[in-house]
């Protein structure tokens, strides 16, 4: 190989460059429950205690003893990777376990299919594809019921039945370019007509302003955040984001793009024009706490406020739990504590029990199309290994009567504890502490203004989170990262196995974080070293 091409660095290297502008570029060489480990420049490994947990994917810790010891025999046993389209028990077993938390935490006796995947974004492409699937399939429905009602029509004005006007009619004229007292033949025409590029119109999407649904084609139409979002939205399906704290503001949503299609009706002896409705909306995705937008948590009432706008239109409603759900919040579903029951439930993250790459896409028996299951697929997903880890991963969730729910509740009660009580003792500095049991976020107020240039430039420049996060990691061995969308607002996302000695010790470091905040000392936040050279 070329010397020079085997010095460069091509796994994504501008990433890398920032990384190393913010003090991020550590490399990790060893994980254990919440603490990550790194090799300074003498060789000696450097403990890290790790707020980040896989952006939500470690909530039995790095390196479980029980999934690790696992998937060992799993891998010393020879389990297949490959055999698709095969028998697969141990996915059957999995969609059975995850059925019987949602009987328990919903109080439903109504079945989920389970339709598997890789990641989270894929998770999320799987329900809006069958969101679309069943959508088209309502329209060819809808289409075939509109062809037996022109035949009927035409029967009974071979039988002298006369085509009546009226409001419909005229919406018919104006839209398909029928005159008025037209024979039945051109109405039927122009019913074709007007219809044809309704049937065939695009989904529309709606989503919380705010949403964070991954990255991939599909699901980056429903991430409000137009950075990563507008670049691609060109590609697929558009999504209309919706301020769902307003009252009226879904409902209006809803309306705006309602939609109908013409129809003949035999009424009373006339032939008359009539509409009916469209299935235009595939499908309302949303968090029940926003992970990116700044760990916000959805309420009850904001909930039951979509809950019957959407069923009043026939929408189905995708809950995304890709990083709240698995007991994370202080029950498996974050859904549940709200009392929202999706038609479509996403789960991944730490479904693979910090190990494996694994998601799920349940879908309410009554909305499943088991066609699906012929024009969806992936090579990965399904497999023995990944799926038997997450079988796994359920059990560990569910033993004790469910202990880890608690522990992420307790945990997750001091930990917001000791942030509230920073928020009182630097009320200047902190703005907000939100969440819910071990999801839970700390944001600051602005700094664009700041003394310091260093705090004001970052802030201006959208990275102020950032140069708080390299700050915690070279000064306090803290990996702790901001929210994608929001990026003055800190996550902290540990496991169920977080001590009060680590809280102790997060406290600390967030006591020194927010005091060189609060001094407006720039100086604190540079390197003593060449710029990205870690301190220890």
């Amino acid at each position: 190989m070329n010397p020079e091409i085997a010095e460069q660095d091509l796994a994504e290297p501008y990433l890398g460059g920032l990384l190393a502008s913010l003090g991020l570029n550590v490399h990790y060489s060893r994980a254990e429950k919440d603490t990550l480990f790194f090799r300074d420049d003498t060789g000696r490994e450097v403990p890290v205690l790790d707020l980040v947990g896989g952006y939500g994917s470690t909530i039995l810790g790095h390196g479980n003893p029980e999934i690790v010891g696992y998937a060992k025999e799993l891998l010393d046993g020879g389990v297949p990777v490959h055999a698709q389209f095969s028998k697969h028990p141990y996915a059957n077993e999995l969609a059975q376990k995850v059925n019987a938390v949602i009987r328990r935490e919903f109080g439903t006796d109504e079945p989920y299919s389970a339709i598997f995947a890789n990641s989270g974004a894929e998770a999320v492409e799987i329900a809006m594809k069958h969101a679309e699937f069943d959508r088209v399939a309502r329209l060819t429905e809808l289409t075939g019921e509109i062809d037996g009602n022109i035949e009927q029509a035409r029967v009974a004005a071979a039988g002298g039945a006369g085509l009546a006007g009226g409001a419909a009619y005229d919406r018919l004229a104006a839209a398909g370019g029928v005159a008025a007292g037209a024979p039945l033949d051109e109405v039927i025409a122009g019913i074709r007509r007007a219809n044809a590029p309704r049937l065939a119109a695009p989904p529309v999407f709606l989503a919380p302003e705010g949403s964070f649904h991954g990255k991939l084609v599909g699901s980056v139409q429903l991430t409000h955040n137009p950075g990563f979002r507008t670049p691609f939205s060109s590609l697929a399906a558009q999504c209309r984001f919706v301020a769902v704290h307003e009252p009226d503001a879904l409902a209006k949503t809803i309306e705006s793009v309602r939609r109908t299609v013409f129809d003949l009706a035999v009424d009373g002896g006339a032939v008359r024009v009539v509409e009916r409705g469209l299935p235009t909306v595939a499908a309302f995705v949303l968090e029940p706490v926003q992970g990116e937008a700044g760990i916000r948590v959805f309420d009850r009432e904001t909930a039951e406020r979509i809950r019957q706008a959407c069923a009043a239109a026939g929408i189905p409603i995708v809950v995304d739990e890709v990083q709240s759900g698995m007991g994370r919040t202080g029950a498996f579903f974050a859904s549940s504590h709200l009392g929202l029951q999706g038609d479509y439930i996403t789960l991944a993250k730490s479904l693979g029990g910090g190990v494996a790459k694994a998601a799920v896409t349940l879908v309410r028996g009554s909305r499943y199309r088991k066609e699906f299951e012929l024009v969806h697929s992936s090579t990965f997903a399904k497999d023995a290994f990944s799926t038997s880890i997450a079988v796994r991963t359920v059990d560990l969730l569910e033993a004790d009567g469910g202990r880890a729910y608690r522990l992420a509740a307790e945990r997750g009660s001091r930990l917001a504890d000791m942030l509230r009580g920073l928020q009182r003792e630097f009320g200047t500095v902190v703005k907000d502490v939100r969440g819910k049991g071990l999801m839970l976020g700390l944001e600051f107020h602005d700094q664009s203004d700041s003394a310091a240039e260093v705090i004001a430039g970052q802030a201006r420049a959208g990275l102020l989170g950032y140069l708080l996060s390299g700050y915690l990691l070279r000064v306090h061995a803290l990996r702790i990262l901001p929210t994608a969308s929001a990026v003055n607002t800190l996550r902290l996302e540990p496991s169920v196995h977080f001590t009060d000695a680590e809280t102790d010790r997060l406290e600390a470091g967030l006591r020194g974080l927010l005091t060189v905040l609060r001094d407006q000392n720039g100086a604190a936040f540079l390197p003593p070293g060449p710029a990205g050279e870690s301190a220890h």
